[in-house]
């Protein structure tokens, strides 16, 4: 019996789907030298400019890792881009209540973040440890311990500041949740 060569794609319906032909697609590789996967992940070649470079997925996270947005800024200008920034995509701040805009470990905030810093955890440390922690300084800190001593208070407010961001990040977590 002789074999056929006839393409199923004549006529209708079509026996295979949509999109699936027989041409050789094209895949642009990995411009990282001597990689030959795939290149689908875009990494810019300059500052501002619209060249990128094409990576694979291994290659375009080695070359973020030695990214450095505020490279060649001092601190004051590093704050000021910050700033400015943060007030020019204020209104992606809504889809904050999502849960997936924070910058922080996936699950807090990068004031969450900051906060367990000043109150000497880890990031996954819980509420009653950020608790026991904040008393532990205020117990410390309190002015009315300390008094006349302004770096004893100013490390009271910042710890009060710091429990009042995790106080109010446990309640919307309770509200949500």
């Amino acid at each position: 019996m002789a074999r056929s060569s006839r393409s199923n794609d004549w006529g209708f319906p079509r026996w295979r789907g949509y999109g699936s032909s027989r041409e050789a697609q094209s895949i642009r590789l990995c411009d990282r030298v001597g990689c030959d996967r795939a290149g689908n992940c875009p990494a810019p070649k300059s500052p501002n400019s619209p060249e990128r470079w094409m990576f694979c997925e291994d290659h375009a996270a080695e070359y973020n890792r030695g990214w450095d947005y505020f490279a060649g800024l001092t601190a004051e200008e590093a704050a000021e881009r910050e700033s400015d920034e943060r007030r020019d995509n204020s209104g992606y701040r809504e889809s904050a209540h999502y849960g997936w805009a924070g910058p922080g470990d996936g699950s807090r905030s990068r004031d969450e973040m900051r906060a367990l810093e000043l109150l000497g955890l880890e990031s996954d440390a819980s509420f009653e440890d950020a608790k026991k922690a904040w008393r532990r300084i205020a117990k410390e800190t309190h002015p009315d311990v300390n008094p006349g001593n302004a770096d004893a208070a100013k490390a009271f407010q910042a710890g009060q500041a710091a429990y009042d961001v995790l106080r109010a990040a446990e309640d919307r977590r309770e509200w949500k949740g």
